[in-house]
């Protein structure tokens, strides 16, 4: 084999997505031939150089595709949260492959979550180049109207930019439990009835959905990602984490009906 950059080698080894892989070798962790290597932009050949991370020799292990029902109140992380927080990693504890999240979902978000030991397959589905679309449920204040509901299929204008026109219907309402709107004393809940928007997107900006709704005038309640590409997170019950099989793969990058 060729050489190829060492945060390829590493990601496609069950590291982490090239970005974490980067992280590694900037912080010093990554040797070649027992030579420590602190620039991502290396090269090495897989076959006949000694790659090491933490002094540990690469493992080649097969590809394996898993996808997890996230419940909310964990973050979305493969390391430890320094807040002591819990994080995805408890529901693939028992995976005898070094695996990682794809992409994340917020602390508060629910829904379909992928982990591979497979870094080239994470990196199709996040980078914006290949448009993977996500599917979004999200129940918001209010009930929107026709103008706002078109605002969302046009594009938004953000802080950090338009996003793409997004497909979006209403497509039910839920009573959820939220902070009660009040400007002075304790935080109290209450429980609002809302609107179940569904939102297709392929951007991974950090909060997207939650602030192209706030920008149309209907903040989040609760949020739940249903879908990416034709792979639905089905009855999969929440905290549960289930094998893929090839087919299902596909539907990953396969455009929804």
């Amino acid at each position: 084999m060729s050489e190829e950059r060492l945060q390829k080698i590493l990601a496609r080894a069950g590291l982490g997505s090239r970005r974490k892989c980067e992280e590694l070798i900037a912080e010093g962790r990554v040797t070649v031939n027992g030579q420590l290597v602190c620039e991502p932009g290396v090269k090495a050949d897989p076959d006949s150089d000694d790659v090491r991370v933490d002094g540990q020799a690469l493992a080649s292990e097969a590809p394996v595709y898993f996808m997890l029902n996230k419940p909310a109140g964990c973050l979305t992380t493969a390391g430890i949260d320094p807040d002591a927080r819990d994080t995805v990693m408890r529901y693939v504890a028992h995976i005898s492959e070094r695996v990682f999240p794809v992409g994340r979902l917020d602390y508060d978000t629910e829904g379909l979550l992928l982990f591979t030991n497979d870094g080239a397959f994470a990196q199709k589905v996040i980078h914006p180049s290949h448009e993977t679309v996500k599917t979004y449920e999200a129940v918001v204040r209010g009930h929107p109207s026709p103008p706002a509901m078109d605002m969302l299929r046009r594009g938004v204008i953000l802080d950090d930019g338009p996003t793409h026109p997004a497909a979006a219907r209403i497509i039910g309402e839920r009573t959820v439990s939220a902070p009660a709107r009040r400007r002075t004393g304790p935080p109290v809940e209450e429980l609002v009835k809302g609107a179940i928007v569904e939102l297709q997107v392929h951007e991974g900006r950090k909060r997207m959905v939650k602030r192209m709704l706030r920008k149309v005038g209907h903040p989040v309640l609760a949020l739940r990602r249903s879908a990416i590409g034709r792979l639905r997170i089905g009855n999969l019950p929440l905290g549960e984490i289930r094998a893929l099989d090839e087919h299902e793969l596909s539907r990953i990058f396969e455009n929804p009906d």
